[in-house]
């Protein structure tokens, strides 16, 4: 591992969300077939669909590049789904890569549709490069909101993004009002721009206006480290 963070350091961190989560009735599992997670996140009453970043008929998602989570009730019931992805940026910035809709789509010619553009406004973007991932799709089953999910969540996925990845980045795309209500925060998310994705494809229904959030490689690393040496007892 990098830095001062060991291995042992990055697989306590995630147990001890994932320890975390289960207090609070919460399993989950992880999983690459995102034709299972399609599937499954289009029966979730409350949530809106999933958008093309995690949708196999829109962008490329090999294995060993993007993953989900899926927490489920002690009936069975889904109660949580998110996903990550890693795209290689060098060469490249994320204000570009936005742009250019390959963000949403493998080939933007052929699947994005007529008039749908992205803009990203997001001063931060043009700097952020290298392995970047991306975490989005994020819903919680309204009856466990509020219960102090949300931060160990998070550690979760960054977690095991670090382990599979080692991102130079990670980020989110968010409405304002994840901003406004501190949900970005609780998140874990460290840096926060409004501007991030103006996107619009008409043919998938989707007009958003959306905050870039972020985390760099030093974010993460000292996260993980000052976890592993003032972590909680409770998540042990």
């Amino acid at each position: 591992m990098q830095g001062n963070v060991t291995t042992f350091d990055v697989s306590k961190f995630i147990r001890a969300a994932y320890k975390l989560a289960r207090e609070y009735g919460l399993h989950t599992t992880i999983g690459n077939d995102f034709e299972e997670y399609v599937r499954i996140t289009a029966t979730l009453l409350g949530k809106s669909p999933t958008d093309p970043h995690f949708r196999p008929d829109c962008s490329e998602l090999l294995p060993g590049k993007a993953f989900w989570i899926i927490g489920r009730d002690w009936q069975g019931r889904v109660a949580h789904v998110q996903a990550m992805r890693l795209d290689d940026l060098s060469g490249t910035t994320l204000d570009e890569h936005l742009g250019t809709l390959r963000a949403c789509f493998a080939d933007p010619d052929l699947k994005a549709g007529p008039g749908s553009s992205c803009n990203c406004y997001a001063p931060s973007a043009r700097a952020i490069t290298g392995l970047v991932a991306y975490r989005g799709d994020l819903w919680l089953r309204e009856d466990f909101r509020g219960r102090g999910l949300v931060a160990p969540l998070g550690r979760m996925a960054f977690g095991l993004a670090w382990a599979k990845w080692s991102p130079d980045f990670i980020y989110a795309l968010v409405a304002g009002w994840n901003i406004q209500k501190g949900v970005a925060d609780r998140n874990g998310y460290l840096h926060k721009e409004p501007g991030g994705a103006i996107l619009r494809l008409p043919a998938q229904g989707i007009c958003e206006d959306d905050w870039l959030v972020w985390l760099t490689r030093e974010d993460l690393l000292k996260m993980i480290s000052s976890f592993a040496a003032h972590c909680d007892p409770r998540s042990e």
